[in-house]
């Protein structure tokens, strides 16, 4: 398969990650983003996280720079989780506030047909406040069984999924009691998501592309 690339004219790439909850980005994309910021270091990331109280907030932000390093600019809401249909008027303000001050060349976001509401939530936003941008919906493992069939990949190399991991299980501590929230899952993810794309070292992120313009 003949591979998508992101020309920016040579220009930095602005990268918007939008998540509903601390921790959504990194499990959604986190190898997707080593890899572009690894290729492209000047590119400038805005990182918004809806969700997130006095414990799960500095979790966040740490696992955020974790990533970004000094680069880019994180911003963690106090949303309420698990409610954010009956808060939508306040999200939607916040996303009229990103289109006003950040035009992004990409945006990564939660799944438009995820059954979590807060994910769900925040995909309807980015489509309703970005009309005119290059959207990937990211997916996460979960109870729900919401996994589909998803049209865009990006290979990784195994370095780049042993990154994503590690960091997961540093940041966010919080998480571990979770009978999910293991390296197998991750890693099962990515090499399920490898296969479809055949990638050369066995591993990928997997996206949906509603819309794109070449």
């Amino acid at each position: 398969m003949k591979p998508l690339r992101l020309d920016t004219g040579g220009e930095p790439l602005r990268l918007l990650c939008l998540g509903a909850h601390p921790d959504d980005i990194e499990i959604g994309c986190g190898g997707t983003l080593v890899r572009l910021l690894a290729e492209r270091p000047d590119t400038d990331v805005l990182w918004v996280v809806w969700s997130g109280n006095h414990i799960r907030r500095p979790e966040a932000e740490s696992s955020a720079r974790h990533f970004l390093g000094r680069r880019g600019v994180v911003s963690v809401h106090d949303f309420r989780d698990g409610f954010f249909p009956s808060e939508i008027a306040g999200i939607k303000e916040q996303f009229e506030t990103l289109a006003r001050e950040f035009r992004p060349d990409l945006i990564l976001t939660h799944y438009r047909d995820d059954l979590h509401q807060d994910h769900r939530t925040v995909a309807e936003l980015t489509y309703n406040t970005f009309r005119d941008h290059l959207v990937w919906e990211y997916e996460i493992p979960k109870y729900d069984g919401d996994l589909g069939n998803p049209n865009l990949f990006v290979p990784l190399a195994r370095e780049a999924c042993d990154a994503k991991v590690a960091a997961i299980l540093e940041h966010f501590e919080s998480q571990r009691r979770r009978p999910w929230f293991t390296a197998d899952t991750f890693m099962a993810m990515m090499r399920l998501r490898g296969i479809g794309c055949n990638a050369p070292a066995g591993f990928a992120e997997a996206f949906y592309c509603r819309k794109a313009v070449l």
